[in-house]
Formats: C-alpha cells, sequence, structure tokens
C-alpha cells in the first residue's frame, strides 16, 4: 500500500491510485466524466485547467499494446468523443495528448488543453509542465476551481447523452 495526498487535501492508502478511482473506491472532486465498459475519465483537480481529461483504462495494465481488441475500439471511439465534447462545449481548439508507461499508476491518457494564458510558457511539448505546475500553485482558488467544475459538468452533460 502507498499513502497517496489526493487534491482535496486527503489522504488515501492504496496499492494503485486508478484502480481505486476506476473502481470507485475514492471519489474524485468533480466525479466521473463518463464512464463506459473499459474506460472512466475524470479530471485530475489538481491541475485545475478547465477541460483537462484523464482517460484510464478500468483493467490494470500499463501498455498501449495492452489493450484487447474490443478496449482498443472502446479507447479510440472514447478519445475522439471526448475531444468533440472539448471542442464544441468548451470551445477548446488545441489539446496534447500523453501516456508513459513508467508510471505507478495503470494505463491512462492525459488530454491537456491549450489555451491563450498557456503561451508565455512556450509553444511546444517542453511547456506542459510549468503549465501545469502554475495551474497547481497559482490557479487553485475558489473562483478557478468552479470553472473547471463547471466545465467538468458540461462535458458530463455533453457526452452522456
Amino acid at each position: 500500500m502507498r499513502e497517496i495526498t489526493l487534491s482535496n487535501g486527503k489522504t488515501v492508502a492504496v496499492e494503485c491510485l486508478s484502480c481505486a478511482i476506476t473502481n470507485g473506491l475514492i471519489e474524485i472532486d468533480g466525479g466521473v466524466i463518463v464512464e463506459t465498459e473499459y474506460f472512466h475519465a475524470h479530471q485530475d483537480v489538481a491541475y485545475p485547467i478547465k477541460g483537462l481529461v484523464i482517460l484510464a483504462s478500468k483493467r490494470h495494465i500499463k501498455c498501449l499494446d495492452e489493450l484487447n481488441e474490443e478496449e482498443m475500439i472502446d479507447y479510440i471511439n472514447l478519445l475522439s468523443k471526448i475531444r468533440k465534447a472539448q471542442r464544441e462545449v468548451l470551445g477548446i481548439e488545441h489539446v496534447y495528448y500523453f501516456y508513459n508507461e513508467d508510471t505507478t499508476h495503470h494505463f491512462h491518457t492525459w488530454m491537456v488543453p491549450r489555451y491563450e494564458w498557456m503561451n508565455e510558457f512556450g509553444r511546444s511539448v517542453e511547456s506542459v509542465r510549468p503549465v501545469l505546475l502554475h495551474a497547481r500553485n497559482e490557479l487553485n482558488n475558489g473562483e478557478n476551481v468552479n470553472r473547471v467544475i463547471e466545465g467538468i459538468d458540461a462535458l458530463r452533460e455533453e457526452l452522456n447523452k
């Protein structure tokens, strides 16, 4: 078991944070955006950027090539639907996608929107980490978190029609 401090300050003891989230053992701030048989989408509100989505597999795997055929189809379909909702509902024109295989969690993809205010950090993959840290350290206030929650609600409504 590992102790992890969540964005809301609560500490939890889990073997795998992603498993705990996708199985509903931990309720994340803002709740589930959309869920299928194989995947779970939510926002990591530790990085309060409106429209940032984490799409996580429910099955405990580490790599994209471990997805079975049904999971692959579900993954690309859900990823596309989330991206369409980000554009149509939240007006997000550009998104960076990340997934890594050396994580302590299991397979998940980060969908990080690109906003105009982020340009001060550059316009490349190297800018994403400073953007996330800026959001966590400077935008973790009531007003911005409320905008993030509004974004979560808007995406949830669109994706669960």
